[in-house]
């Protein structure tokens, strides 16, 4: 599948997603790495990252790219049986949780933003979840403002906000967003 390329600006810098491969993990483990010690974006700092953005239920993983660098990335998976977010959907929906795919892995680099790059990457993995007859969902870390307002802005509907257990010692408290329609 061939990337989707487009002017950020009249002569601006050039945006581009497109389907992740297996090379494009160690640039996407850098940019990961700006993100977290700029946001705390994963909360818990994964052992091996590259295995992290390649989780077991993933569907399918984009980049995106600025002027040809790779600057973003997003994940569309099956749900895991700790996912509250397919789970508050398939409920308040009366369907199963499979019919959810839940957007995630997303990250913009520091340096990057503010060229559409996030929007980009949730309408690609948006359209793969429906071209797969699924319903995008997602869960975010309830202090991450800005991707709060990117969701929102999106017109992503927030379904609740829980309490999830990350880790044996850490409780997060998380939004679990469907998108609309």
């Amino acid at each position: 599948m061939t990337g989707e390329s487009t002017p950020a600006a009249e002569d601006g810098p050039v945006r581009q997603v497109r389907r992740r491969t297996d090379a494009d993990l160690g640039a996407c483990v850098r940019a990961l790495a700006e993100v977290h010690e700029r946001d705390g974006y994963p909360v818990n700092w994964p052992d091996h990252p590259a295995g992290w953005l390649s989780q077991p239920a993933l569907l399918a993983a984009w980049v995106a790219e600025l002027d040809g660098r790779i600057v973003g990335h997003i994940g569309l998976s099956r749900g895991e049986p700790d996912d509250a977010a397919p789970a508050l959907w398939s409920s308040r929906e009366g369907v199963n949780s499979t019919a959810a795919a839940v957007v995630g892995r997303l990250f913009v680099a520091p340096a990057a933003r503010g060229h559409g790059i996030g929007a980009l990457l949730m309408a690609r993995a948006v359209r793969e979840a429906r071209e797969r007859d699924l319903h995008p969902v997602l869960d975010v870390v309830a202090s991450d403002a800005s991707a709060v307002a990117l969701y929102e802005r999106l017109g992503w509907e927030r379904l609740a906000t829980v309490e999830q257990r990350w880790s044996p010692e850490r409780t997060v408290t998380v939004h679990c967003y469907a998108a609309a329609g």
